[in-house]
């Protein structure tokens, strides 16, 4: 049973909130499904009837199909060339996708075989950093799940397939090495200390794998070599090597930031890849999705507000769907501030961070759309909050795990409190603030929550209730779609009051786009 906070504690904490809060709570408590208490009830809160399920994308399964088909048309080479020997690696991490993959890419290339690999590392289902929350909550875990099947079927179609194992990386992908004599293992670079330091184990484990001269892409004949991790940037639109500035000079400013930018650096396009992407080697087992019961979670299904199919073909779909089928893209910045339905925003987020979806991509299309239809603020305003999700990536470089930390990059002093009864009325959306509890329990119920929302909750916890602001970042960690460490915990010292970051926008929760 969820623990309301008694008025004591209430007033303890001065939870003095703007009533503009309760502008939008009878609007948004049924159309999610949900009976809000009111600011004075003591009542747990009611389910009521209604059960409404919006699919994203709002698309059968054909029609994804064939949009996918298309644009994976669209994006084909009849012109490039294979020129590698041997087998490589290609290692997915959070890029579960073949559009615009430059480590995929490269390993066709340079090699006559590729074996794509996927490793259900068991780490990603402990609990948190400081609070013991799931690291991984179930609804996550299921969309994960969808990118996984989607991908192994998008690769099938390419002539390959996706080897899926359970275990550390460190431990695998040495030990298919040395039984595929792979010259390379491929794959995206990640920018935070849990992710870099399982690079520098399977770097280390590769160096004890020893190939002969026969094997792997060597141009000797005559000494032995150990196979390599190749890292790729491939998570941002603007390149970190394009950069007019370099990562420790990057401004604590955004805008100054972003004008630089876009003043100095080009996007590159992206990587079109062959048709066909075989052979693959040849394999009895290459394993099997998983189950989430498999992964020691338990089913959790939405049952009103959005419900997010994951997979690359998904996220193409949404694509399409959003800016040319509904044409939503020439009003997003006039509607992107909504918190209810499907298209107030574009809702690419959860496949961003799955890497199920590149964001040069999206401004490719944006482009497309600007070229065909029009351009506007609103099709800026899209590329606007890419380049907020870039800048919190390459910031995650700059100042390290200081992101992780109570004070944050500014080392900030403040009595944080931790208190468990005023966090759990925030968590399980208890607080008597309907706008607070709506926002929460949709979290809970979908994985997502509006841009606007997470302004809201995030400042409500930290400011109004005084409580630690890390405890609202894992638990956010836990439960978003659209988790990735960068955006998540750089929005989370923003909207704290941790980090340097400036900008005209104050307490934005950016990327959620």
């Amino acid at each position: 049973m969820a623990i309301l906070p008694s008025s004591s504690l209430l007033s303890q904490r001065k939870l003095i909130y703007p009533s503009s809060i309760f502008a939008y709570s009878s609007h948004i408590r049924f159309r999610l499904g949900f009976q809000i208490m009111n600011s004075t009830s003591k009542s747990e809160p009611k389910s009521v009837s209604s059960s409404t399920i919006y699919q994203v994308p709002g698309l059968d399964s054909h029609e994804m199909d064939s949009i996918a088909e298309k644009t994976f048309e669209r994006y084909s080479s009849k012109t490039v060339k294979r020129n590698g020997k041997g087998i490589s690696i290609v290692w997915y991490r959070n890029d579960l996708r073949v559009l615009d993959n430059e480590a995929l890419f490269k390993a066709w290339v340079s090699s006559e075989a590729i074996l794509p690999v996927y490793c259900i590392d068991p780490r990603l289902f402990e609990t948190t950093y400081c609070f013991g929350f799931p690291k991984t909550g179930a609804l996550r875990a299921q969309f994960i799940i969808e990118c996984l099947a989607d991908l192994k079927k998008n690769l099938m179609k390419k002539g390959l397939d996706l080897l899926i194992q359970r275990g550390k990386p460190e431990d695998i992908l040495p030990s298919l090495a040395k039984a595929f004599g792979a010259h390379t293992v491929y794959a995206h670079k990640e920018t935070c200390s849990e992710e870099l330091q399982v690079e520098r184990l399977v770097t280390r484990g590769l160096r004890g794998v020893v190939l002969s001269p026969a094997q792997g892409n060597s141009t000797s004949s005559s000494s032995t070599h150990n196979p390599k991790l190749e890292l790729i940037w491939g998570s941002t639109m603007y390149h970190l090597d394009d950069l007019p500035i370099s990562i420790s000079s990057l401004p604590d400013v955004y805008t100054q930031f972003r004008k630089s930018v876009e003043a100095k650096c080009a996007i590159r396009g992206c990587i079109r890849l062959p048709k066909s992407l075989g052979p693959a080697p040849s394999i009895d087992d290459w394993g099997h999705v998983p189950s989430i019961e498999q992964l020691g979670l338990q089913s959790e299904k939405a049952t009103k507000g959005m419900r997010f199919l994951g997979g690359e073909t998904a996220a193409l779909s949404r694509v399409s769907e959003y800016f040319w089928k509904k044409d939503s893209l020439k009003v997003y910045k006039e509607t992107r501030n909504g918190m209810l339905g499907p298209d107030y925003s574009t809702k690419f987020s959860p496949w961003l961070a799955s890497g199920s979806l590149s964001p040069r991509f999206i401004y490719e299309e944006v482009k497309r759309y600007e070229k065909e239809r029009l351009a506007n603020d609103s099709t800026y305003w899209v590329l606007f909050e890419l380049i907020w999700r870039d800048y919190f990536r390459f910031l995650s470089i700059k100042y390290g795990n200081s992101i992780f930390h109570l004070g944050g990059p500014r080392k900030a002093e403040r009595g944080w409190s931790q208190e468990q009864k005023l966090f759990e009325s925030w968590r399980n959306g208890c607080t008597g603030y309907p706008l607070i509890d709506a926002n929460m329990k949709e979290l809970s119920a979908t994985g997502f929550m509006s841009n606007r929302g997470r302004q809201i909750v995030c400042s409500f916890l930290v400011r109004d209730m005084g409580i630690d602001w890390r405890m609202g970042a894992e638990w956010f960690e836990t439960c978003l779609l659209d988790y990735d460490p960068c955006s998540n915990y750089g929005n989370w010292t923003y909207g704290a009051g941790t980090c340097t970051l400036i900008s005209k926008f104050l307490n934005k929760f950016s990327t959620c786009i």
